[in-house]
C-alpha cells in the first residue's frame, strides 16, 4: 500500500474565491445512464490539446458515438460551463422558480464559481470552451423490437455572447440554450452532486477518477476496481505505466474529495473508501407535511397512467425532502412530478 502525505491540501489548486461556498450538480454520468444503461465510456477529452478524433463505444448491440468539431472535442474543463448552468437551474427548482433551457451566464460569476482566474486570458478561454461544447455532437442508437432509431444531439443547442465594444473586447455575458438531452435529465432529477473541491483538482485525470468514484462508490462504504478497468473507464490515452503512476500519486497525496484512495500495486487493485463528507453535505431536511387537495389525485392518475398515485405521493414527498423543496403550489407541483415520473418509467 502507498502511504499518504500529511497535507493533502497542498496537492489542490488554491481556493481563489473562498466565499463561494457552493455545492454543484453534474448531469453527465446520469444522462449517459439513461441513454445507455451500461454506458461508462467518457465523452469529454482529458487532453489539453485539441482532440479531433471520433469516439465510439459499443455494448450489447447498442452504440454511442461522440463527434468533435474542427476546434476539437469538448474537454472535461469545458464541462464546467454545463455544471454552472445545471447548478443554476437546480437552485431555481429548489426555490420553486420557473426554469427553461435558456440560461444566462455572467462570465465573471462563472469564473469565480469554477475557481478560475478573472484575467483577460480566462475570458478568452471561456469563449473557446463554449465553441467546443457547441460543436460536440453525440449519436446513439435506440432499439425497439425489430426497428432501430439513431438520434443525434448536442450538449447545447445555441449560444449568444456579449462583449465590450471591439473584437478584442472582454466577454461580458452569454446565453446558452441547453439541449433537450441535458434539460430532460435535469427535469427528471438525474443529477449527481459534486464536492466543491472538484474545481480545485489540478489534472484532468483526477477529475475523471473523482467522477467514476462518485458514480460507482456513491454513498457506499467503498468501491474496489482493477487498475486495468479503471484505465478503460477513464478514457485516458496514457499508457498503463503512466496511468499507474498517476494513481500512485493520487493515493499518496490523499487529496481526492469525498474518497480515500488506496492502491495495492502487487494485486493491481484500487480501492475508494467513502469519507462520509458527501452524506453529511446531503443530509435531507424533513419532507413537506402539508395536505394535498383530494381532487388532485384524478389529475395525477391522468399524468401517470397505471401507477398508484398514493405511492407516487410518498415518492414525491421524499424527493421534496431530499432536495429541500417547499412547494408554493403543491398540487401543481405533484402533478408535474407524476408526469415526469411517467415520462421516465412508462407504465408499471
Amino acid at each position: 500500500m502507498v502511504s499518504e502525505t500529511p497535507n493533502p491540501q497542498l496537492a489542490l489548486i488554491p481556493e481563489r474565491h473562498p466565499q463561494y461556498d457552493l455545492f454543484i450538480c453534474d448531469v453527465a454520468d446520469a444522462v449517459l445512464k439513461d441513454v445507455m444503461p451500461q454506458m461508462e465510456h467518457p465523452f469529454y477529452s482529458l487532453s489539453k490539446k485539441p482532440e479531433t478524433s471520433i469516439r465510439r463505444y459499443e455494448h450489447n448491440g447498442q452504440w454511442l458515438q461522440v463527434t468533435p468539431s474542427v476546434k476539437g472535442l469538448a474537454t472535461i474543463y469545458d464541462k464546467d460551463i454545463l455544471i454552472y448552468c445545471i447548478s443554476q437551474i437546480m437552485a431555481k427548482l429548489k426555490n420553486n422558480e420557473p426554469v427553461s433551457k435558456r440560461v444566462r451566464i455572467n462570465s465573471r460569476d462563472l469564473l469565480i464559481f469554477t475557481n478560475r482566474g478573472t484575467a483577460g486570458k480566462d475570458y478568452e478561454a471561456l469563449q473557446d470552451a463554449i465553441e467546443r461544447i457547441r460543436g460536440t455532437t453525440i449519436s446513439t442508437n435506440i432499439r425497439t423490437g425489430d426497428e432501430e432509431q439513431t438520434d443525434t444531439f448536442g450538449l447545447i443547442d445555441a449560444s449568444s455572447i456579449r462583449r465590450k465594444h471591439g473584437l478584442d473586447g472582454r466577454l461580458i455575458s452569454c446565453e446558452i440554450t441547453l439541449s433537450d438531452w441535458v434539460f430532460n435529465a435535469i427535469r427528471h432529477n438525474e443529477v449527481l452532486t459534486l464536492h466543491r473541491d472538484y474545481f480545485r483538482l489540478r489534472r484532468p485525470i483526477e477529475r475523471r477518477i473523482y467522477e467514476l468514484a462518485r458514480k460507482h462508490c456513491g454513498q457506499q462504504a467503498s468501491w474496489k476496481v482493477s487498475l486495468e478497468v479503471l484505465l478503460k473507464k477513464s478514457g485516458s490515452k496514457s499508457s498503463e505505466k503512466e496511468f499507474r503512476r498517476s494513481v500512485r500519486e493520487l493515493a499518496a497525496t490523499d487529496h481526492l474529495p469525498d474518497y480515500l484512495v488506496t492502491f495495492d500495486e502487487k494485486e493491481g487493485m484500487v480501492t475508494f473508501q467513502n469519507r462520509g463528507t458527501m452524506k453529511a453535505a446531503l443530509a435531507p431536511v424533513e419532507p413537506w407535511t402539508g395536505r394535498l387537495d383530494s381532487d388532485v389525485f384524478g389529475d395525477a392518475r391522468n399524468a401517470a397512467p397505471g401507477w398508484d398515485v398514493h405511492y407516487l405521493e410518498q415518492e414525491w414527498r421524499s424527493w421534496l425532502g431530499e432536495n429541500e423543496i417547499v412547494p408554493k403550489h403543491p398540487e401543481r407541483h405533484f402533478v408535474k412530478f407524476c408526469q415526469s415520473w411517467f415520462e421516465k418509467r412508462g407504465r408499471p
